[in-house]
C-alpha cells in the first residue's frame, strides 16, 4: 500500500525529473523508470542503500491492489505452522488463533519495506522483524524488481510475486484511492482514472512494466522468483497453496488435505474482512477495513465501457507479445 504521495515544493534534486499530477491532488516524478511521490522517492533510497538481505530471507511483491493482503496471510500461515513464534505459543492451535485475532497480520508479521520500514529512519531496528527469532524475516514491497535493493537481487532470498487482472487492477486501485485521497468528496471520475492507468502514469506504475520486471526475473531465476496469478488462486486455492508452500520451503505433507484447508479458510477474504482487527485500526494511517472490498474476480465488466476494455486488450498485446504470459484479460 502506498503512502499518499505530497508535493515536493522546496525539493530541487526533484527538478530534473519528468513530473505529472496524479489524480488532481499531488504531484508524482518518474524514477528509475517508475512514477512515485517524493517523499517515496526517499524511503526508496534509504531502502536501496542500507536493506541487508539475508539468504533465507522471503520477500513479497505486488503492485497496488493485486491480492497483496491475501498473500501475505497466507504465507504468514505457511511459515508460521514450523516458526519459533509457533513454538513460543507451545503449538497450541487455540493460542495461535487468538493471535491471528487480535492483530492485523499480514501487517504485523510482513511490513512493507519503504513505506512502512524505512519511511522514516534510514537504519531501523529489523533485529525482531518476521516470524522466527531471528529468521527467517517476512517482507513486502510494491516495487518493480529493477528498483529492488542489489542485497536482494545478490542474495539466495526468495520473492514471491502476486498479479492481477489488469482490468480488475484500476477498478480496484481506483476505489482504495478514493477512499484515501478523497474522504468526503466526490471520486475521482473514473475515465480520468483509467487514463492515467493506461499512460502508466500513476503510483508505481506503469502497471505492465512492474508485471514485467517480475515474470522476466521468474523465467530466469523459478527458484528465486514465484509468480503467482490472483485469479489462479480464486479458481483453485488448493494447488496454488501447495506451490506456495513448496515454494516457502515449507511443503505440506502428502494427504494433509485438512491442514491446507485450514490455512485457505484462516486466509479467506470473508474471514480477514470480518475480523474485528481488520475493521478497526489502521496501518500508516490508512484504515485496515480499506484494504478490503469485494475480492471478487470480474468487477471491472460492472465499470468498463466496451471502447474501455478494447483500449485496455490492445495494450495488454503490446505490452506482453512475445513474454509468453496469459493475464486471462476477460475473465
Amino acid at each position: 500500500m502506498a503512502s499518499a504521495p505530497i508535493s515536493s515544493s522546496n525539493h530541487k534534486e526533484f527538478d530534473e525529473l519528468p513530473k505529472e499530477n496524479f489524480w488532481d491532488v499531488a504531484d508524482i516524478f518518474k524514477w528509475e523508470g517508475f512514477w512515485y511521490g517524493f517523499h517515496q522517492i526517499e524511503s526508496i533510497k534509504a531502502f536501496q542503500s542500507h536493506f541487508q538481505a539475508c539468504d533465507d530471507d522471503v520477500i513479497l511483491a505486488s503492485f497496488l491492489k493485486t491480492g497483496t493482503t491475501w498473500l501475505k496471510a497466507l504465507c504468514v500461515s505457511i511459515m508460521g505452522r514450523q516458526s519459533s513464534h509457533h513454538q513460543q505459543l507451545g503449538g497450541d492451535e487455540e493460542e495461535e488463533e487468538k493471535d491471528l485475532l487480535v492483530r492485523n497480520i499480514s501487517h504485523f508479521y510482513v511490513p512493507t519495506l519503504e513505506v512502512q520500514v524505512y519511511e522514516d529512519a534510514s537504519h531501523p531496528d529489523l533485529s525482531g522483524r518476521g516470524l522466527g527469532t531471528p529468521s527467517p524475516r517476512l517482507f513486502h514491497t510494491h516495487l518493480p524488481y529493477n528498483t529492488l535493493p542489489d542485497s536482494i537481487k545478490n542474495s539466495k532470498c526468495k520473492i514471491g510475486y502476486i498479479t492481477r487482472n489488469p482490468k480488475d487492477t484500476p477498478v480496484s486501485f481506483w476505489h482504495f484511492f478514493n477512499k484515501i485521497l478523497r474522504p468526503g468528496q466526490d471520486p475521482f471520475p473514473f475515465e480520468k482514472a483509467f487514463e492515467s492507468f493506461c499512460n502508466g502514469v500513476h503510483v508505481y506504475g506503469p502497471f505492465f512494466d512492474h508485471i514485467l520486471s517480475y515474470w522476466t526475473e521468474n523465467l530466469k531465476m523459478p527458484h528465486k522468483i514465484l509468480f503467482i496469478k490472483y485469479e489462479d488462486l480464486k479458481s483453485n486455492p488448493m494447488q496454488q497453496v501447495k506451490k506456495l508452500a513448496s515454494f516457502l520451503g515449507k511443503p505440506f505433507e502428502e494427504g494433509d488435505e485438512e491442514e491446507i484447508e485450514k490455512v485457505i479458510w484462516r486466509c479467506s477474504f470473508e474471514r480477514l474482512k470480518n475480523l474485528d482487527v481488520n475493521q478497526n485500526g489502521a496501518i500508516c494511517k490508512v484504515p485496515n477495513s480499506f484494504l478490503f472490498r469485494m475480492g471478487t474476480v470480474g468487477d471491472w465488466k460492472n465499470h468498463f465501457t466496451p471502447e474501455m476494455s478494447q483500449r485496455l486488450d490492445q495494450i495488454a498485446l503490446m505490452k506482453l507479445q512475445n513474454a509468453g504470459l496469459d493475464l486471462e484479460m476477460n475473465v
